[in-house]
């Protein structure tokens, strides 16, 4: 018995880890960190980013709303993932609904009065936020460009927080903003191609129900080319030191991603397109560090102290 309570506590908590995508999270508190220390605020030590009490509380409240909003979008589309991710969705039912909601309220409390600790501007912050996830996961998500802007949108709204709060308005900040964009979006349109027979059966018009894959692939091949122009701006900047060697491996993959992406036609091949990216972009992230590798120096080894 003592087994089969322990295999249960273990299922519920993968289910919850599942449920709130869990290494997204992860992902996403260390890009904040690092885009704290080596992009925003460059000439403030390493104690003084990681002890910085508001910066904690921009990191606490990005957590809890996004991951409530993974769990209300979970919720609006349990339908449509019983058909593009039965494995997941089962693993997601194993903790009840209503947990699962009163969990997403309570986290959605908790990342407003975290964001109230530091100013009413931040708390309303992440109430706009808040409500943009719902509004996206109610309604923008079925809509085909609307869908596709918001959610490329939501996605980087989280480093503006941090962004606004370390008011580094640079524009190295501002083309790199740019080329996560256009990143992001032909994600999320190849996430659409992998997830078209979901959205067919539950009247999604997503870009490719509505456009078509053929389209859908042009639109996609085109954003590729697009980050052309903010990488060979980036690659102007001194600023960047050896992060440039990540932009070159960027444009490399997106050549192959490109031509990989035109010869599909499975979801397989789409989940492999959509994981390609998010690696790529994940590679990114720890590729903040190679900014300034003297600042890796100064700041690990001189400013800890």
């Amino acid at each position: 018995m003592d087994g089969l309570k322990v295999k249960k506590v273990i299922y519920k908590f993968l289910s919850l880890f599942s449920v709130v995508r869990g290494y997204n999270i992860f992902t996403l508190v260390f890009a904040q960190y690092l885009a704290a220390i080596f992009v925003f605020s460059p000439n403030k030590s390493l104690r003084t980013v990681l002890f910085d009490v508001d910066l904690l509380f921009i990191v606490i409240a990005t957590i809890c709303v996004v991951a409530a909003g993974y769990i209300i979008n979970n919720f609006y589309d349990a339908k449509m993932d019983l058909i593009n991710r039965p494995v997941k969705s089962t693993l997601d039912n194993f903790v009840k609904q209503e947990t699962i909601l009163k969990l997403y309220f309570l986290l959605n409390f908790l990342g407003f009065v975290s964001g109230f600790l530091i100013s009413w501007r931040a708390a309303l912050f992440f109430v706009v936020y808040i409500f943009s996830i719902w509004c996206y996961s109610h309604k923008l998500k079925k809509l085909a460009f609307t869908g596709l802007i918001s959610a490329t949108m939501l996605t980087i709204l989280p480093f503006f927080a941090v962004f606004i709060y370390f008011k580094n308005f640079s524009e190295v900040i501002f083309v790199q903003a740019i080329f996560l964009f256009l990143v992001i979006m032909v994600r999320e349109l190849i996430k659409d191609l992998e997830n078209i027979k979901g959205a067919i059966a539950n009247n999604y018009t997503t870009f490719p129900v509505v456009y078509g894959e053929r389209k859908t692939k042009q639109l996609s091949l085109f954003l590729l080319i697009s980050t052309l122009l903010p990488v060979a701006v980036l690659l102007r900047y001194p600023a960047i030191g050896l992060m440039r060697y990540y932009f070159y491996f960027a444009v490399i993959s997106f050549f192959f991603i490109g031509f990989y992406l035109w010869k599909s036609s499975q979801k397989n091949h789409y989940r492999i397109l959509h994981n390609s990216l998010k690696m790529l972009l994940f590679i990114g992230v720890f590729c903040l560090i190679f900014m300034d590798p003297s600042l890796i120096i100064e700041k690990v080894i001189e400013r800890l102290y």
